[in-house]
């Protein structure tokens, strides 16, 4: 066996270090079908070969009243069933009529969540802290307390246009999904303040942006490899989940994309409203937001790679 030069591998020790210390990401996987259908999803999962074991959280958005494009019970319970999992999400923090656990678990019964599993609000006891490590706004997070009943966490996102951040994906629903309102207000006034008084939308919009991603990274961290990340990209409204008279999709259905890396993961579903013909509404919504920065800047802190390997599974 011929021996590898000494000074060769002193290069690639230098160029790892090099790599490591300015922001340099791997390319990771991203998976792909076009077949919106629960077969489809549970496809997608299992391609994915992160099996969920133990007691299984599925974190989705169930929807507010009046929304007509939040992710239908039809479609996941077949994955929902095949992981015995439980349905989560957190309490709003602006109102409406998920701001408390009595009226969230009525609207998950109305939309038909109750009927394909068991249906737990993650702070309807409280709250716990997560530690942000080095984070430029957070220091600590807040999230529901029931999160450690969880052994598993697939992060079902229905991926659209949002109000404040431009567009809504993994990223999104697991950080401010997961957090409580304590944390929620943390996030969307960058650290200043868990006083439901101080909410405020006002926040200048990267500090707004990276906070969102220093919530994700935390929750990702605690997490480790007991995680996945599944976005559905149907009724791609420039609004979100939690407008109740959001905007019809002006757009065509694109797809479902898992993977193991939610920076990727969203990535790659932006691209794909970029390259879509009539994708141009979508795209001047995250435009507006400077909804990419949430993608550099989570990439920036480790959450994930922008780059990825776009692998369709249904050739």
């Amino acid at each position: 066996m011929r021996k590898i030069p000494l000074i060769l591998i002193l290069l690639l020790a230098l160029t790892l270090v090099f790599d490591a210390c300015s922001g340099y990401a791997v390319e990771s996987n991203v998976y792909m079908t076009r077949n919106i259908s629960p077969e489809g999803l549970v496809k997608v999962y299992e391609v994915l070969g992160r099996e969920a074991k133990g007691n299984v959280a599925i974190k989705i958005h169930m929807g507010e009243p009046g929304n007509k494009n939040f992710i239908s019970p039809k479609l996941i319970g077949k994955l929902v069933q095949r992981v015995n999992g439980t349905i989560v999400d957190c309490n709003t923090a602006y109102g409406g009529l998920r701001a408390s656990t009595a009226m969230h678990l009525q609207v998950a019964r109305d939309h038909g969540f109750m009927d394909i599993a068991p249906v737990d609000i993650m702070d309807a006891e409280g709250s716990i802290r997560l530690s942000v490590e080095k984070g430029r706004h957070l220091r600590e997070l807040f999230i529901g307390s029931h999160y450690r009943k969880y052994d598993f966490f697939i992060i079902l996102s229905h991926f659209k246009g949002h109000i404040l951040a431009g567009f809504g994906g993994a990223i999104k629903n697991m950080a401010v999904g997961m957090a409580s309102v304590e944390g929620k207000v943390l996030i969307h006034t960058a650290g200043k303040s868990s006083r439901l008084r101080d909410l405020t939308f006002g926040t200048p919009q990267r500090a707004f942006l990276e906070s969102v991603a220093e919530a994700a990274k935390a929750i990702a961290d605690d997490l480790g490899e007991n995680v996945v990340y599944i976005n559905i990209m149907n009724n791609l409204s420039v609004d979100c989940d939690c407008f109740p008279n959001a905007e019809e999709p002006d757009m065509h259905d694109i797809g479902i994309l898992g993977s193991l890396d939610p920076v990727a993961l969203d990535r790659a579903c932006v691209d794909l409203v970029y390259s879509a013909p009539d994708g141009r509404s979508l795209v001047r919504r995250i435009e507006s937001r400077d909804g990419k920065y949430l993608l550099e800047y989570a990439e920036k802190i480790g959450l994930g790679s922008q780059k990825y390997k776009l692998i369709k599974i249904d050739d």
